[in-house]
């Protein structure tokens, strides 16, 4: 559990299309194996302190031919951002993935003082 310590809390939200790799014959498609894909997400006005992120799929392509495998998370949250990480494996085939986002976390304000 994160304590926000802060009379104010701030939340961020956003949608991201990671990739459209059927497209391009790109590797989420074509590929075998173990594939990742990264995008880093900046967001607008930065936090006090690195928030809460949650991610989901809200739009996933896939191949219906073979099994669908999908791990997504947020790694490396900062006060400032993020990177979504999108893995799948072995056959299955992604042609597309779009992720909706929400951070959670302090803020500061105006009377907020920083005293030396």
């Amino acid at each position: 559990m994160q304590i926000i310590s802060s009379a104010r809390v701030g939340i961020a939200q956003g949608s991201v299309n990671l990739f459209s790799d059927f497209e391009e014959g790109g590797e989420m498609w074509t590929g075998q194996g173990t594939r990742v894909r990264r995008q880093k997400v900046v967001f607008e006005q930065p936090f006090t302190a690195p928030p809460v992120v949650h991610v989901a799929l809200t739009l996933w392509d896939m191949d219906t031919a073979h099994n669908v495998r999908a791990d997504l998370g947020a790694e490396n949250v900062t006060a400032s951002g993020f990177e979504a990480v999108f893995c799948t494996w072995l056959d299955t085939r992604v042609a597309r993935v779009r992720i909706s986002w929400m951070a959670v976390g302090a803020v500061s304000g105006e009377d907020d003082w920083d005293v030396i």
